[in-house]
C-alpha cells in the first residue's frame, strides 16, 4: 500500500494526467489562446465543458486542483462560485472511479481578442448537439447570442 498522503498521490496523478489527458485536436497550429473542451475518458464524444487557455496543461491542472480530489466527499465549500460547482463535482465524480480524470482537447486556436467569442461559439455548438455542458453558460443559452 502506498505511504503518501492523498494530496501527493493526486498531485502525482495530476502530473503524469498533463501528458496523457490532454490532446491537440484542433489541426492547426497553436496562436496565442486554445479553446477546449472537457470530456468522460469512458466517451470522449460527451463533452462536458468548453473553456479557453493560453496555456492548456496549466488549466487542466488548475481544474482538478480546484476540484480538490484528495479531500472526502462533501459538499465543495471551497468553490468560491457556486455555478462553478456542478463541474468540479463532476472531475470529483470521474475520480472516485477508479481514479479517472478528464480528457481535454483543444478544439481550435485562436487569438486572444477573439477567444471569447471563439468560446461562446463553441458551448452554443456544444449545446446544439444536446450536450449536458456544465458551463454557467448552458443555464440560459440566449445570453451566449446576446
Amino acid at each position: 500500500m502506498d505511504s503518501l498522503s492523498p494530496k501527493i498521490q493526486v498531485a502525482r496523478l495530476i502530473r503524469s494526467g498533463r501528458n496523457t489527458h490532454i490532446v491537440d485536436d484542433s489541426g492547426t497550429a497553436p496562436a496565442q489562446v486554445a479553446i477546449y473542451t472537457l470530456s468522460d475518458p469512458r466517451d470522449v464524444r460527451q463533452v462536458r465543458y468548453v473553456g479557453q487557455t493560453r496555456d492548456p496543461r496549466k488549466r487542466f491542472a488548475q481544474h482538478l486542483n480546484t476540484a480538490r480530489l484528495w479531500l472526502p466527499d462533501e459538499l465543495p465549500w471551497w468553490i468560491a462560485r457556486p455555478r462553478l460547482r456542478p463541474l468540479y463535482a463532476w472531475i470529483r465524480e470521474l475520480y472516485r472511479d477508479e481514479c479517472r480524470l478528464p480528457m481535454m482537447f483543444v478544439i481550435a486556436w485562436t487569438q486572444a481578442h477573439q477567444a471569447r467569442t471563439a468560446e461562446r461559439l463553441h458551448i452554443c455548438e456544444h449545446l446544439g448537439r444536446q450536450l449536458p455542458l456544465l458551463n454557467h453558460e448552458a443555464e440560459s443559452p440566449q445570453r451566449l447570442l446576446a
